[in-house]
């Protein structure tokens, strides 16, 4: 099945899909814009481990008692068992899990010199607190201190976005571009699920042009070959449940025209 929209699909931050989708997407834009980069440069996958949120399905069984107490009685007398009722409600703890990630960096095959580093933001980079964004700023910062470009994607409408001093407009998903020749000014792409992302650009060594990045082409590859289609129930809002008002009626349409809402 072809994705149902024409850019970013809402529905693709499902939680318990995001680590497959985050990596799906890294090695499909290291697939598309190594070959652009070649000769002279590599596009490099580096794993690292992060602690996401995510949500852990329980397995439906049947209830069985752990516990039973047999009170044998009087000799003579039949053993009766008392088991212990199950607790009326079964709630989800929310749980850090250790999550396997990765991020692209673009470096010289000669000498192995960091060029660009490639982010796509996951929940924990957006996350409020000292080991969420706060860490993310940090390594941001140690970023924004040396000779490499950074390019951030930010397909998540959760979470805190990546700190500027102005603010930004009311869009769900944006790309930073941070120049190490034009700090501290970065460049914005706001992004909408309603039309195709535009051709990004991936700085090199100046004065070398830009390698341009398909993202829309990117999602397109890794909606259809990792067939999301069957884990998505578009019938259901996407999460996280805070679609601006006219995004969720344009969103409601689209779906109803494309035939996955009655």
């Amino acid at each position: 099945m072809e994705p149902p929209f024409p850019g970013m699909d809402p529905y693709l931050e499902t939680p318990g899909m995001w680590p497959d989708v985050h990596n799906s997407l890294i090695y499909a834009i290291r697939e598309q814009i190594q070959r652009q980069l070649s000769p002279r440069y590599k596009a490099v996958i580096t794993p690292y481990i992060s602690l996401e949120h995510l949500a852990i399905v329980p397995v439906r069984r049947a209830i069985v008692p752990d516990v039973a107490l047999l009170d044998h009685g009087e000799p003579g007398e039949a053993a009766s068992v008392s088991t212990i009722a199950p607790a009326p409600l079964t709630l989800t703890a929310a749980m850090e899990v250790p999550t396997r990630l990765a991020r692209l960096e673009v470096r010289v095959i000669e000498d192995e010199t960091l060029v660009t580093v490639i982010e796509l933001l996951s929940p924990a980079n957006k996350r409020s607190g000292a080991d969420g964004d706060d860490a993310y700023e940090q390594k941001r910062q140690e970023l924004f201190r040396s000779a490499a470009h950074l390019l951030e994607l930010d397909l998540l409408r959760g979470g805190q976005r990546p700190r500027l001093l102005q603010p930004l407009p009311a869009d769900p998903y944006f790309i930073f571009l941070s120049r190490a020749n034009n700090r501290p000014y970065i460049e914005v792409w706001p992004l909408s699920f309603r039309k195709p992302i535009d051709l990004i650009p991936v700085p090199l060594h100046y004065p070398e042009p830009d390698a341009p990045l398909d993202l829309n082409a990117c999602l397109r590859q890794i909606y259809t070959s990792a067939r999301y289609d069957l884990q998505i129930d578009y019938r259901q809002p996407p999460p996280p449940p805070d679609l601006a008002e006219d995004d969720a009626a344009w969103l409601d349409a689209h779906l109803r025209e494309r035939g996955l809402r009655p």
